[in-house]
């Protein structure tokens, strides 16, 4: 009886290595390739531009992600995950309501003073994109809505827990709350103009007392320091 030559496979652990030095590789490549966009945009990546950074071949960076357009929304995501990761989940381990919502903000604030060099990949994304359509801009606009809606519920929450007016109108907050972030980004970064980062703060509690914001819930959330803790991801 002919016996069945069976494919030759690599061991369980070889391949697991493998595997593993695949995805640092792919990170190490989306690291680098995030470093240029926050400089030169999405639009200026190009697999060859990021084999020459990475001193890999265009071959093998393509390997990793088959095309210029995954290659940018892999970009996107990764941004989106660092800004969560700096931004929302620190500000989660502080109570609901205004003590959540000041520390959202001055989460985003940090993180808007340390881009004033390196650029905003949502607001510089905007730009590139906002007249097209495709994947690329529906990466990029997912990510921005779905941390507009949590600055969003954090001032749902305010509003639940007493601590801003119950007729408090949470789109128009919302709203005008990422308005001082693009503003603090013209003004910081363009202009370079002193004192940006304080002006942006300051209009954030005028438009908290503008809100309702109780005295008491203002004493219970003191400003949160710029060295923001490591985060449980506890839910919310």
């Amino acid at each position: 009886m002919p016996v069945t030559q069976l494919p030759v496979q690599s061991p369980p652990a070889r391949r697991g290595r493998a595997l593993h030095k695949g995805q640092q590789t792919k990170a190490a490549i989306v690291d680098a390739a995030l470093g240029l966009a926050t400089q030169i945009g999405l639009e200026g990546l190009s697999i060859g531009a990021l084999a020459e950074v990475t001193g890999m071949s265009k071959s093998g960076v393509f390997a990793h992600f088959g095309s210029r357009e995954e290659l940018q929304i892999s970009v996107v995501r990764e941004y989106h995950a660092r800004f969560e990761e700096e931004v929302f989940y620190p500000a989660m381990n502080h109570p609901r309501g205004l003590p959540r919502l000041r520390a959202l903000f001055r989460n985003w604030t940090n993180r808007t003073s340390a881009e004033i060099d390196s650029g905003c990949l949502y607001i510089g994304g905007a730009v590139e994109f906002d007249d097209r359509t495709g994947p690329v801009r529906d990466a990029l606009m997912g990510s921005v809505k779905s941390w507009l809606a949590a600055v969003n519920r954090a001032i749902v929450q305010a509003k639940e827990e007493g601590h801003l007016s119950a007729d408090c109108d949470e789109h128009q907050l919302a709203f005008e709350i990422h308005g001082l972030i693009l503003a603090l980004h013209y003004e910081a970064r363009f202009l370079r103009t002193p004192g940006s980062i304080d002006r942006a703060m300051a209009g954030f509690e005028n438009m908290l007392k503008l809100s309702g914001a109780r005295e008491t819930a203002l004493r219970a959330a003191p400003p949160v320091t710029t060295a923001s803790t490591k985060s449980t991801r506890s839910k919310a």
